[in-house]
């Protein structure tokens, strides 16, 4: 299946180049800020295709940088590539075409899965040709005067554990990658560290989908936000509903439960489950952790248990309280629960 590249013409603004979170920054000491008037291209296979639709990683993107108030003025077109099914070779035909025929300055690559994916079939790439593919692609983008973004490939399934069928293979073509990005000096966008990352974190029950992904691979609501989270902080920008919305800061939900006495450990760890499982559910939910009490001033009152639900804002917060999946945990955990306290503040980003 093939898709014409989608432009969305956005008004974006000074950007630092030099911040890339829990990846490797590469060059980034010689990179410059963007300018007025760039035009940043985003290439890959159906989930940037998809991520150019509304609520789309790409799209998300481009939304922020058009409304951060001291970045908005400075007019930065922002270009979909995507196409369904695509490999580095794919990306290599239609590299001149999609890519350098629009006169891009800067280049984000999100390219792998694929790669991987399709040797299920016997249609993937072998990784020499995957290697030798993405350094003609950097090498002639570079030589038209732009910049790379270059990122690695992220899952495929969600269990936490390393247990999905093709985690080796991924951790292999992830490793190419930033290989070939400290070689050609290209920032390197860590998305295969990101996502598992996260995914310890917030997949106790090692389910193999539905937290980041619809199917293991492409992108749920909750999913490009995370992407274009990490787009966003690799330019030097952070958080693609908060800028969306202006203020920068956060809003922490936290919540403690006092478990009634009879409530056995399976009990409490099925409400710990549950809990966890809400930010694959309810995609306004930005951040989430939890831990227990390990106080030595026994001043806790009971409570052994914390939880932090974070909001880019109270739009975030009115749409979790009432919604069917935070609905159905209260029900779960109620008659478990001897107290409950709740605070909310605000904290900077």
């Amino acid at each position: 299946m093939c898709a014409r590249p989608v432009g969305l013409g956005i008004f974006a603004g000074l950007l630092g180049w030099g911040v890339l979170m829990n990846g490797i920054a590469v060059g980034a000491e010689n990179e410059p800020a963007l300018k007025p008037h760039e035009r940043i291209v985003f290439l890959g296979d159906s989930i940037t295709q998809a991520g150019a639709s509304p609520g789309g990683y790409v799209t998300l993107v481009a939304e922020a940088l058009a409304t951060k108030q001291k970045l908005k003025d400075l007019k930065i077109e922002v270009v979909g590539a995507g196409v369904s099914g695509n490999r580095v070779p794919d990306l290599e035909a239609r590299l001149e075409r999609d890519v350098l025929a629009k006169k891009p300055t800067l280049v984000v690559i999100y390219i792998g899965i694929n790669d991987v994916w399709h040797s299920l079939n016997g249609r993937g790439t072998p990784k020499d040709e995957y290697e030798q593919g993405l350094r003609r692609i950097v090498k002639k983008i570079q030589d038209s005067g732009a910049r790379v973004v270059l990122c690695t490939p992220s899952v495929v399934g969600e269990r936490s554990d390393g247990s999905n069928q093709l985690d080796h293979m991924l951790d292999e073509y992830a490793e190419i990658s930033r290989k070939v990005a400290q070689s050609t000096k290209s920032r390197l966008l860590d998305l295969r560290r990101q996502f598992i990352g996260h995914l310890k974190k917030n997949n106790p029950k090692n389910d193999d989908k539905n937290f980041l992904t619809t199917d293991g691979v492409h992108l749920n609501a909750a999913g490009n936000r995370f992407v274009a989270d990490r787009v966003l902080e690799t330019l030097g920008v952070r958080g693609a509903a908060a800028v969306a919305t202006g203020p920068d800061r956060l809003l922490r939900h936290v919540v403690l439960f006092k478990f009634k006495e009879e409530v056995a450990g399976p009990q409490v760890q099925e409400v710990i489950d549950a809990f966890a499982a809400l930010p694959g559910k309810i995609p306004e939910i930005h951040d989430f952790e939890w831990g227990t009490d390990v106080s030595v001033e026994n001043k806790a009152d009971g409570f052994t248990h914390c939880f932090f639900v974070t909001f880019r804002d109270e739009k975030g917060r009115e749409t979790y309280l009432p919604h069917a999946a935070h609905q159905e945990f209260v029900k779960l955990v109620g008659p478990r629960i001897d107290k409950v306290l709740v605070v909310d503040y605000w904290t900077k980003r």
